[in-house]
């Protein structure tokens, strides 16, 4: 297993340094004067030689790169073009609204999405099943932002029982807390219920057909012990790649679900940044996310010995 999680770091390591090149290149070799195209059609020639100062872009391309990933080591993503903030700082101040919200759409998906597929599976064919995959077509049909709305419309506006925007900080209370990521986790949820509900069933109904299933009914064990201890268990590889795979996308894919919230979260720094064409928080996001997500891979392939033993590494 140590042997497994060296190799699969120093392998991470190639793949982020060809992200890095990526990210690199994007502001260096974007068509016309990077410094021109930051400074907005008005500047004078001192504001180009400044900026172009700043960046380094004056330097050679090679010289430039190596710069930059040093500053990288050392944890400095630069300062944004538009605030004069450091940019690591402004994901530090962004950062907890959509991890939080992140996690608790995934624990909320799993309790309520494993179930509804380990029933379906149960039941296969019956009007349970039936129910269960109309829900998780519904969830992949019905946009996101229109299921915001009207959870906004159903909850905060109707029964006025939650606020309709913004983010209150854990560290601030439990109870604003929960209040204001409920809508975005049930907003958020929907749509992953979906897929895991469905990836649930489908990774069961191939178990429950196997000869250990007929053994352990034949032993006399019950039902509920048939279906967790002995099928789902040999059925969570899969899922469990969904919901490690899923996560990864709710860090990075939240724009929308923090736009309609107006929560002040890293996918509205992304878009922001875009727009104002504020480069080294571009190049910081796409590192994070690139990160992530390399970083989850690693957990799911590392979690495959603990669900089940016969996968050696």
């Amino acid at each position: 297993m140590l042997g497994y999680l060296i190799r699969r770091i120093l392998a991470a390591i190639p793949v982020m340094g060809v992200v890095a090149l990526f990210v690199f290149l994007l502001l260096r070799l974007t068509p016309g004067d990077p410094a021109a195209i930051l400074a907005g059609d008005n500047a004078t020639p001192e504001q180009l030689d400044r900026i172009r100062t700043s960046l380094g872009l004056n330097e050679p391309l090679y010289t430039q790169f190596f710069t930059w990933i040093g500053k990288l080591l050392h944890g400095d993503f630069g300062v944004s073009l538009i605030s004069n903030v450091p940019v690591i700082t402004m994901i530090g101040n962004r950062i907890e609204p959509t991890i939080s919200i992140a996690i608790a759409t995934i624990i909320f998906t799993v309790i309520v999405a494993v179930p509804l597929g380990v029933i379906a599976a149960w039941k296969h064919g019956t009007w349970i099943d039936r129910f269960v995959m109309a829900l998780s077509v519904i969830g992949f049909s019905v946009p996101v932002f229109v299921i915001g709305y009207v959870l906004i419309q159903l909850f905060a506006i109707e029964l006025r029982w939650l606020p309709v925007q913004g983010y209150r900080s854990f560290a601030r209370g439990f109870g604003p807390f929960f209040e204001r990521i409920a809508l975005p986790t049930l907003t958020l949820s929907f749509i992953y219920i979906a897929l895991i509900a469905r990836m649930t069933r489908a990774a069961m109904l191939d178990v429950l057909d196997e000869d250990y299933i007929r053994t352990a009914r034949a032993k006399g064990i019950a039902e509920h012990g048939v279906l967790l201890r002995h099928a789902l268990r040999n059925a969570a590889v899969p899922v469990i790649t969904v919901i490690g795979t899923g996560f990864a996308l709710l860090i990075s894919g939240v724009v929308v679900t923090e736009t309609v919230f107006n929560l002040p979260g890293i996918g509205r720094l992304t878009v922001d940044a875009v727009l104002a064409r504020d480069y080294p928080v571009i190049q910081a996001m796409i590192l994070l996310t690139s990160g992530i997500y390399v970083g989850v891979n690693l957990l799911i392939d590392l979690s495959y010995t603990l669900l089940d033993p016969r996968i050696r590494y």
